[in-house]
């Protein structure tokens, strides 16, 4: 049987409805505070209902550029905060990242591990690469337990799954282990869909114009690292 009470009603499409009014149609002043008016009853009944806190697993993936600079910001937010945050490397360990100088000045607050040697096309060695995507998952382990660090950082996780140095039923294993206010970040590109299924947030940036690629513009500081 269809539910009509007000608690049904679907508030994305109401919002989505309320906004196409505003900018489609030539209103009133009037008519644009009671649009207004109505958009926030709305958001205000989201909010109401809303869980207070939970701890998320939040993927970022795709081709386009920005998943561990999206990553590190949220790194920034919870330092901000004063929470404890480990960021675990897969794959960028042979780099000295300017983000690593930067976050020393939080050493009481971020544990900071480049455990990779860099891209599969440079090392050439496919055991060597096991094996350090394996160190880099057991370390990762003990923070994702750590109840006291409140955000974990798996920095090009998702390009080890997707070579096939880790395998994600082993990483949905690990996550399940967390506490529940923890949150974990893995970044990459081609997240595999049970892990895009297992989490929280996921973004998926999309590669439209990319310097190198249109270009040939190499890598630059403070842009790629």
């Amino acid at each position: 049987m269809k539910n009509d009470t007000p608690e049904a009603f679907d508030s994305d499409k109401e919002i989505a409805r309320v906004i196409d009014e505003v900018m489609s149609s030539s209103l009133s002043d009037e008519q644009y505070r009671k649009k207004m008016q109505r958009r926030k009853e709305v958001q205000d009944q989201r909010i109401a209902k809303a869980v207070p806190a939970k701890g998320l697993i939040v993927v970022n993936t795709g081709n386009g550029k920005g998943k561990t600079t999206a990553a590190l910001g949220m790194v920034l937010r919870s330092l901000g905060h004063g929470y404890k945050v480990a960021i675990v490397q897969f794959i960028k360990g042979a780099w000295e990242p300017s983000e690593k100088r930067v976050f020393s000045n939080w050493q009481d607050q971020l544990e900071f591990h480049a455990m990779g040697e860099g891209f599969t096309w440079e090392t050439q060695d496919r055991d060597r690469d096991l094996d350090k995507a394996q160190a880099a998952w057991e370390k990762s382990l003990e923070y994702i337990r750590n109840p006291d660090f409140r955000l974990v950082l798996l920095d090009e996780i998702n390009i080890a799954l997707k070579m096939g140095y880790l395998q994600v039923e082993q990483v949905l294993a690990g996550l399940a282990q967390k506490p529940e206010a923890t949150h974990v970040i893995l970044t990459g590109r081609g997240a595999p869909a049970a892990l895009i299924e297992r989490a929280d947030l996921v973004t998926e940036m999309t590669l439209v114009k990319h310097p190198f690629r249109d270009q040939g513009v190499k890598a630059q500081p403070g842009i790629e690292y």
